[in-house]
């Protein structure tokens, strides 16, 4: 039954080779690389049928041993080694892989001069033919493991299906031939059935030959060869051998056990590594520290992390996001988040990245520590080790870092880049940790400093671009200011007519009516003007002292109340450290906001509350709403407004005011739920009679 199989398997396998060889030859004849892929199509169907009629002839043998050599040669002509200076190191590998075929044909012709029929299956003419057919075989398979590993993921899809028909079809013949060297007759049953993998080839060869491009590949930049697939052939080859050599006189059928091992260790192997990412990152580690010189590819790192800052387009990430990926992927960190620190010393996060730790680390931080932190960071310009710091192997200079306490104490922080640009700390990127979270060495160390001096200085020039921008919006306002003073004078000297006149005509009842119409259309366009005009920020200097906020806050939305309903609750007896006109004018801007982005029926809501050493004002609102990233890189910009007309100055003068104070200002929002804005001040003791009064 078997040998029917064997005959009609590899009758129709030659059957469609002879088919594609046909199909091919109707794109004619005009370069090299279609030659060659016709000869080794037509060598394929030779080899199917000889081996179909007679399997244990040499025709069958040398037809064989011709395909793979043709095939071989159909790598090495697509893979334009001779043309590509990267990857002429290949070269060597496949005059290895020819030679080894060639001593193949050789042994297979040794038959024409010795007496063959004395010859044993044990014999060591047997066995050396056997060894060469495995060698060739694996050889081959790292072949096509270096062609399709290197080819440019652009060209991988019209060579995939050609890369797994070689691929299949070596394989087969390697633990074919792996299983001939060890039990000669457990392998029969393997060579009847081979016909049967070069009939499931066959289509995928036809499938990757309908591609326009006709596997034409364009191979990447990367490193020309991994050994390592070429290391764990031979390894395997390796350990085949020497348990054969080794139990073969035994007495015992070690055989079939030991391909159970085999096969349940591989197995495992598989279960535990391909799904477990902790499990391939130590494999990864393990392979980089003992197989490697260096631990990364520098040129192609680099090449990666500029094309990742330098992303530009309607689809590309904002900078802080590309910024944090490119660390990311230097240390296949999952995520992480960008923190930078404002005119006032407050370290705020400016991006992230599937960062799945606290989003307001820099909330937690007093001013005072985050000054500090931010000073002795940007002086050392060291990266920062989480591990080795918890650990206590943390190098002395690294303990000299004044880290504050909820940084140190952020589970998902792994690794904290200093990002400094002429010698000033611009961000800090923390990159969350892997799963294997692996000790980090000097190589890590200089890339990581390196690169962060360059992504500082993308950080800086668009800065440089959005101070810029700013200004221009700066002149723009005041170009608008002068339009409305032009319109003033207009007025003035609309009045000064006017008193001119009333001093001659005053009797006139027509004049005093045309002059009360007058009067009244002068009073709206100023008010008009008025109401066109933003208060502008108060240029003294914040003048702190014992403040009630009751008092205050109630003056702040007196004006509000008449046109909206404006709720006040909380404890409004606590005292504040404050300017108390500039605590009011931040106030008044934070309920204008919320007044214009809600509904006449929705009500503003003002709560004061009091939190140890802290007092907390909250303005609240059931309006549209604002998205996390206009809240994170717009809101606090001046003459960024999600209000129709608006000039976008109230939320920036706010914070601004806010930070005078040594207070901070928070913001929640949602779109179609309302946005809260609180203020935290410090907490002070009441004011006694006599401080009241000589205020």
């Amino acid at each position: 039954m078997e040998a029917v199989i064997a005959f009609w398997t590899h009758a129709l396998a030659a059957a469609l080779f002879s088919s594609l060889t046909l199909w091919e030859l109707r794109r004619g004849l005009g370069e090299s690389e279609q030659r060659m892929l016709l000869a080794a199509f037509a060598l394929t169907a030779c080899w199917a049928w000889a081996t179909a009629m007679a399997p244990t002839s040499m025709l069958a043998a040398y037809s064989e041993t011709a395909r793979n050599l043709v095939w071989v040669g159909v790598l090495y002509r697509l893979a334009g080694i001779d043309s590509i200076d990267e990857q002429r190191g290949v070269k060597p590998v496949y005059a290895a892989v020819a030679c080894v075929l060639g001593l193949q044909l050789m042994v297979d012709a040794l038959p024409l001069i010795v007496n063959t029929e004395e010859i044993s299956p044990g014999h060591a003419l047997v066995l050396t033919a056997l060894i060469l057919r495995l060698t060739a075989a694996a050889g081959a398979l790292v072949l096509v493991h270096n062609f399709y590993g290197q080819a440019a993921p652009a060209s991988r899809g019209s060579i995939r299906f050609a890369m797994i028909a070689l691929a299949g079809m070596w394989a087969y013949d390697l633990n074919l031939y792996t299983i001939a060297y060890i039990d000669p007759g457990a392998a029969q049953g393997l060579f009847n059935w081979r016909g049967l993998v070069m009939v499931v080839a066959a289509p995928l060869f036809a499938i990757g030959g309908e591609h326009d491009d006709r596997w034409r590949i364009r191979l990447s930049r990367a490193a020309t060869f991994q050994s390592l697939s070429m290391l764990a052939i031979a390894g395997y080859l390796a350990v085949m051998a020497v348990l054969v050599t080794a139990l073969r006189d035994s007495g015992v059928d070690w055989t079939r056990a030991m391909l159970i091992v085999l096969l349940a260790a591989m197995t495992i192997g598989a279960i535990v590594l391909l799904p477990s990412s902790r499990a391939r990152g130590w494999a990864k580690v393990k392979i980089a520290k003992h197989l490697f010189e260096h631990r990364y590819d520098y040129r192609t790192e680099w090449l990666r992390f500029t094309e990742t800052i330098g992303a530009s387009g309607p689809k590309a990430p904002p900078l802080g996001q590309r910024v944090i990926k490119a660390f990311a992927d230097i240390l296949d960190a999952p995520g992480g988040l960008l923190l930078v620190a404002d005119e006032h010393g407050t370290i705020e996060p400016a991006a992230e990245w599937n960062w799945s730790g606290s989003a307001n680390l820099g909330a937690a931080i007093p001013s005072a520590e985050a000054l500090a932190f931010w000073l002795s960071v940007g002086a050392e310009g060291r990266i920062i080790d989480f591990d080795a710091l918890g650990g206590g192997w943390a190098d002395a200079r690294d303990r000299e870092l004044d880290i504050p306490a909820p940084l140190l104490g952020e589970e998902q922080a792994w690794t904290g880049v200093p990002l400094i640009h002429d010698d000033r700390l611009v961000g800090l990127v923390l990159l969350a940790s892997p799963d294997y979270r692996r000790p980090l060495d000097w190589e890590d160390f200089d890339l990581l400093r390196t690169a962060g001096r360059q992504a500082a200085s993308s950080l800086a020039e668009a800065h440089a671009q959005q101070t810029l921008m700013n200004a221009q919006r700066f002149e723009d306002f005041n170009r608008r200011f002068a339009f409305i003073l032009h319109d003033v004078k207009n007025l003035v000297s609309q009045l000064s007519l006017l008193a001119r006149n009333a001093e001659r005509h005053a009797d006139n009842p027509e004049f005093r009516s045309d002059m009360v119409a007058t009067l009244k259309g002068s009073v709206g366009k100023m008010n008009d003007l008025l109401d066109r005009l933003s208060p502008s920020p108060d240029q003294r200097p914040a003048k702190l002292e014992p403040t009630p906020i009751r008092a205050l806050v109630a003056s702040a939305i007196a004006a509000k109340r008449g046109d909206h309903e404006v709720l006040l609750l909380g404890d409004g007896s606590p005292w504040v450290m404050a300017d108390p006109l500039g605590l009011e004018q931040a106030i008044g801007h934070l309920v204008q906001n919320a007044v214009d982005a809600s509904e006449p029926h929705q009500p503003v809501t003002v709560r004061m509350g009091n939190h140890e050493d802290q007092v907390t004002i909250a303005i609240s609102d059931c309006g549209v709403g604002m998205d996390a990233d206009f809240v994170r890189t717009r809101l606090f910009q001046p003459f960024a407004s999600t209000k129709k007309g608006g000039f976008g100055v109230g939320a920036f003068e706010a914070k601004s005011l806010i930070a005078a104070m040594g207070g901070r200002l928070v913001v929640e929002s949602r779109p179609g739920e309302g946005s809260m804005f609180t203020i935290t001040l410090p907490a002070a003791e009441a004011a006694s009679d006599t401080q009241r009064k000589s205020a």
